[in-house]
């Protein structure tokens, strides 16, 4: 469904990505790991197109990323496949939960009417364990997990064929974190999704990947399934793994 082929992005003298190769399959769940600074995001936004890379191929579905004119409707279209869920919940203060939920819904070329957008958004509250009350409700009223859960909600509101997590259980408490890594693993299974997700929270790795891929210094260091993650070999990925202070990834001290 998504494959990186020498892809390249340096910011100035900065090299950020020098030479990814990544494929992610058709409904699998792929998660993206390294320290903070190694390049996860831009990878990320590389494959929406919020960032051209400098060199190399990102298709989705057999499309070429590079090629989509920003407000064509062509990539219009391409950006209508997927759903996100972003890091510190980015939820709009302004609206009630409901519309938060709805928010891809209620305008561009997804649009409903209201009435129907508001009962998308009332039943995906509801697959995330929120009752239709907290519908009304405005963000800044919910605790950190309701409003991640949320964010959830919204990101698949619109039943997209591709979800990317963005370190989905930062600021989170253990339970919660726990509750939100089932809630992710339990909806790509049911929708048939293919996820991409960043984090460094190994939880949420072996809770919600199929594959594991580890990015460090712009590059994949090791790329797996999460069963033989353990038994890598790979020293970057062991010293990662057990976040050992010791080891080839170099550490401030």
């Amino acid at each position: 469904m998504i494959e990186l082929r020498d892809v390249h992005k340096a910011f100035g003298p900065k090299e950020v990505l020098r030479g990814i190769d990544l494929s992610i399959g058709k409904g699998r769940s792929m998660v993206i790991i390294g320290g903070s600074g190694t390049g996860k995001s831009v990878c990320l936004k590389c494959v929406l197109g919020l960032i051209e890379p400098d060199r190399g191929i990102i298709t989705v579905d057999g499309q070429d990323v590079t090629r989509l004119r920003q407000g064509s409707s062509e990539r219009d279209a391409f950006l209508a496949r997927f759903g996100m869920l972003f890091q510190g919940g980015a939820l709009f203060d302004s609206l009630p939960v409901w519309q938060n939920v709805a928010f891809r819904l209620l305008r561009g070329s997804l649009k409903r009417p209201w009435t129907e957008a508001r009962e998308i958004a009332i039943e995906k509250l509801r697959r995330v364990g929120l009752s239709p009350d907290v519908a009304d409700l405005y963000p800044a009223e919910l605790s950190g997990g309701m409003q991640k859960r949320v964010s959830l909600a919204r990101a698949i509101a619109a039943e997209p064929e591709i979800i990317f997590f963005d370190e989905p259980t930062t600021g989170l408490d253990p339970i919660m974190s726990g509750v939100i890594n089932d809630l992710i693993r339990e909806i790509v299974v049911e929708m048939g999704a293919t996820a991409m997700t960043i984090t460094h929270d190994m939880t949420s790795v072996r809770a919600i990947a199929d594959e594991v891929a580890m990015l460090h210094r712009g590059k994949i260091r090791w790329t797996g399934p999460v069963t033989e993650m353990d038994a890598s070999g790979d020293p970057y990925l062991t010293q990662f793994i057990t976040g050992s202070p010791n080891g080839p990834i170099e550490t401030l001290r």
